[in-house]
Formats: C-alpha cells, structure tokens, sequence
C-alpha cells in the first residue's frame, strides 16, 4: 500500500510514518519544510515532498499515485481564523484527492462530547464531515486524551502533576475523560489503511479506563512514584483562567493549553467502540492509563521521546529572510558577535555547543533567561519550559525552549530560530573550527527588526548583551575544558 502522510513534522505523523514502514507499506512524506525531516532516523526509507495543503497544484503532485492519504493537518494553538484556515484546507485536500483516485482518506479528530463544542473541537468536528462527503471513503478517528511521552495532553498532566503537591484546581477536573495510549492511537491509524472501500465514517476511539482529571493526576502520582496529591476544587476558573495557569505552570504555552482545557469541559467518552470490528484489538487488550503513563515515562528515562508536541510549532515563513542572506535582500540586520580560542578538542567544544538550552541551561547569566522566557508566556509565547526532546544530540526542527533547530552541521555548526515574542526574526549561530593547530568558538546573535518597534527593541537591550552573550564564550568554555580534564583522567587510569 502507498501512503501519504501529511503534517509529517508533526507529533503523530512522525511517530505514525515508522509504524507504516514497519507494516510493509511505502511511505510519501509531505511538508511544508522538508529539511525538517532530514536527521529523521527514517528519512532514507520515504519519498519527501514539498506542499500545502491549502495549495491544489503541490497537493496534486503529492497524491499522485497514493493509494492511501493520512490527514493529520491541524491548527491547533494558532490565532486569528484559525477555523476558516482549516475548512480551506479540508476542502482543497478532499477536492484534490477525489481527483487523484485515491482509494482511502484517514483523518485523526477530536472526540466531540455533547452540549456546546469549544472552537477548536468544532472545527475538528467541521473538518471531519468535509473529509467525509468527498468522493474518497473515508475514516475519522475521533479520540480524546492520547497518552504519550512528548503528547501536549501528557505533557500538560505530567508537570501539572510533578510540581504541584497542592492543587487548586478549576471544575474541569471532575469530568469524565476516556484517555487512549498513543499505541493503540497508532495501531488503529495503521490499521486503517486496509478498511474495506465501503467503509465511510466516523470511529470513536478510547482507551480501557475512563476517569476523571482528578483520577488522572492521582494515578499518574503513582505510577511516577510521588507522593499523594492534594487537590482542592473551586468553580471560579475559567477556561481562559485555567490556561493561562496551565501555561505557567507546564510547558504548554496558554494559546495551546487553551484549546486542550476547553475540550474538557463536558464528557469526553468513547459512545462506541466499532473499530474493534475491522481492526482487532491485540491478544493483551487496550493499553490502561497506568501501563500508558509507565511506557510515556520509560520512554522519557531511557531519553527515546521520539517527537514531541512542540515538534508541530513552524518558525516563520518559508520566505523569511536567513541570517545568511545578502543584507540587501531583506533590509538591515543587527548582529552581536562574538569569538574564543579555546584550548580544548574541537569535539568537547561541539558537545557543549549541542547541549545548549534545557536542563543544561545557555551558559549565562540564568536569572536574564529565566526572566525573559518568564516575560514571553506572559504574552502567550512559549518560554522557556519547552526544553529539549534530548539532553544532548539536537536534529533539525527540534524544539530548544524558546528557539528551533533551523540548522545544524555536525561538529561545526548550529543555528537556532528563535520563537519568542518579538518585533521581529532572531537568531542564535554557534560554531567551531580549528585555526593554526587551535579551536576556534564562535558566536552570533543576529536580529532582523520589524518596523519601528524592532529598532527599538534591539537598541533597548543591547545594554544587556554583555551579560547575556558576553558570558556565554567563557562558560562554553569553561565545559568544554571540563570534560576535556574529565576525559583525559579516564584514559590515564
């Protein structure tokens, strides 16, 4: 069977791309930002192509030939008309396919409960019925909390859970939630590309427990091995309150926090289980919250979070300008730079460089970082909470708190983009070479303003560079000789 997947960079469509290879089936990737799957450990084995799913001529040449098109395009966290962004691309998708002759559409929803629907929901709903009035038959998985290392929904449970012996917390807690781990989310997307043709419809999926978020929280403190929580429940927050609480307290920004809490104000629970029909459960059954939260955890531990929820978030424009470009193409650029000679290995030195941001921290003045990512949630940006999917090896399109992986070069250079808020693009290039026999660090902090305001920004803190990414050379250094003296007494022994 030839599949294409979109939102590929995404959290399920990255893990779903290597459970299609693994069931024999031929794999076409599409991406607005293809060079974002490059380091992808199965970039080699797929087809990679360029498109938007808003653009009929790039569609049509992605579905040329497919038997099967996964939709995982959301717009989840964005602002503006976020619902009229969706239905268009929905629309286009669904035109276009039924044009190609594909033979099946497979699209992951969100499971609608009943009463009102929040915006989002409803434009999951929305996009589910295009997919299934087109001239392609069509399965909708509709599922409500998937559970899995690096998924927003754990994400937001885990830390909500870890940091806060003592909760006080909103009447969203008390409803009714049907959680699905992120395997059996796989497996069913897996076994969708096999349906039979007269198979159109909607499928709830779920996993084996329903609970409530309090239940939730309790249970995951037990499994983590911490000690029981204290929950207080009030009925003053509101949604918007609640998210804004959630994006202090967790990683998850509030504009994508938002949506999440707002899909759990009313029951979320599985109203039918016909599914197990076409794509039968395993001899072991669903996956339980408690097994589900064991295997999110392990897969933390053993550092193998193989995408993560901030994986879907796209820097700016593809026509953005580069740090790289002529300074004519794109107006003036500010730039703080910055070298060393460091008497170290050029290896210690990119190790030190690779393992920027994070628990690891940027190698400067902690409390100025800390009180700028504090500042951008302040303003809905996403912090300085996201860290890192892995402690020490970064890939292209990785999240590092508030910046991205736009670049990396093994052993020479990294580029990050930042996604702050901000007047207008910043980036942050680090790199080593050899000169003469000796390692050379370097360092740049490039920003391209935006109107007024960007000159004015940068202008403003400048004064604060010094601390900042004046430090940052020394205390590069400093680790790299570090572990340079660590390694060298190893080898003496």
């Amino acid at each position: 069977m030839r599949c294409l997947v979109t939102g590929a960079t995404g959290y399920i469509g990255g893990r779903l791309i290597p459970e299609l290879l693994s069931a024999g089936h031929e794999v076409r990737c599409m991406a607005r930002r293809p060079e974002r799957l490059r380091d992808l450990p199965w970039a080699g084995e797929v087809e990679v192509v360029q498109a938007d799913a808003t653009d009929a001529r790039a569609l049509r040449k992605a579905l040329d030939g497919m038997d099967t098109a996964y939709y995982l395009i959301h717009a989840i966290g964005g602002s503006g008309d976020f619902e009229a962004v969706d239905r268009r691309a929905a629309e286009t998708f669904a035109a276009v396919a039924g044009e190609a002759g594909i033979g099946r559409i497979v699209y992951l929803g969100g499971l609608a409960p009943e009463g009102e629907l929040s915006p989002h929901l409803r434009s999951r709903t929305e996009v589910g019925e295009i997919l299934l009035r087109s001239q392609v038959p069509t399965a909708v998985l509709r599922a409500a909390v998937i559970i899995g290392s690096g998924s927003a929904s754990f994400e937001m449970l885990r830390h909500l859970t870890e940091r806060l012996p003592v909760m006080v917390t909103p009447r969203w807690v008390r409803t009714r939630i049907q959680p699905v781990a992120i395997r059996d989310v796989l497996r069913y997307l897996v076994g969708c590309a096999t349906l039979p043709p007269e198979v159109n419809r909607a499928f709830d999926i779920g996993g084996r427990d329903v609970l409530t978020y309090v239940d939730m929280m309790r249970r995951y403190a037990v499994v983590a091995g911490l000690p029981p929580r204290l929950i207080v429940k009030v009925p003053v927050l509101t949604p918007k309150l609640s998210s804004l609480w959630v994006g202090l307290v967790t990683p998850v920004p509030g504009a994508l926090a938002r949506p999440l809490v707002e899909s759990l104000r009313n029951e979320v629970v599985a109203r039918e289980h016909d599914i197990g029909e076409y794509v039968p459960e395993p001899a072991e059954g669903l996956i339980g919250f408690d097994r589900a939260v064991e295997l999110a955890l392990r897969r933390i531990r053993d550092r193998d979070v193989l995408t993560r929820w901030s994986s879907a978030s796209t820097p700016g424009a593809p026509s953005d300008p580069l740090p790289t470009d002529p300074e004519w193409s794109g107006g003036s650029l500010y730039v703080d730079e910055r070298t060393r000679v460091i008497d170290a290995p050029p290896g210690a030195v990119w190790r030190a460089i690779e393992g920027i941001g994070g628990q690891n921290g940027w190698y400067s003045l902690p409390v100025a970082w800390w009180v700028r990512g504090f500042l951008d949630r302040l303003v809905g940006g996403v912090g300085l909470r996201r860290g890192r999917r892995d402690p020490d090896r970064l890939r292209v399109g990785d999240a590092v708190d508030f910046w991205r992986v736009e670049e990396i070069e093994p052993g020479r250079l990294l580029r990050l983009r930042a996604e702050m808020r901000l007047p207008g693009l910043a980036w942050l290039e680090l790199s080593v070479r050899s000169r003469d026999g000796r390692t050379v660090y370097g360092q740049r902090a490039i920003f391209y303003p935006r109107g007024l305001l960007g000159h004015v920004y940068w202008r403003s803190i400048a004064p604060l560079h010094g601390l900042i990414f004046g430090r940052m050379p020394g205390n590069v250094a400093a680790r790299a000789l570090a572990e340079s003296a660590s390694n060298a007494g190893v080898h003496s022994q």
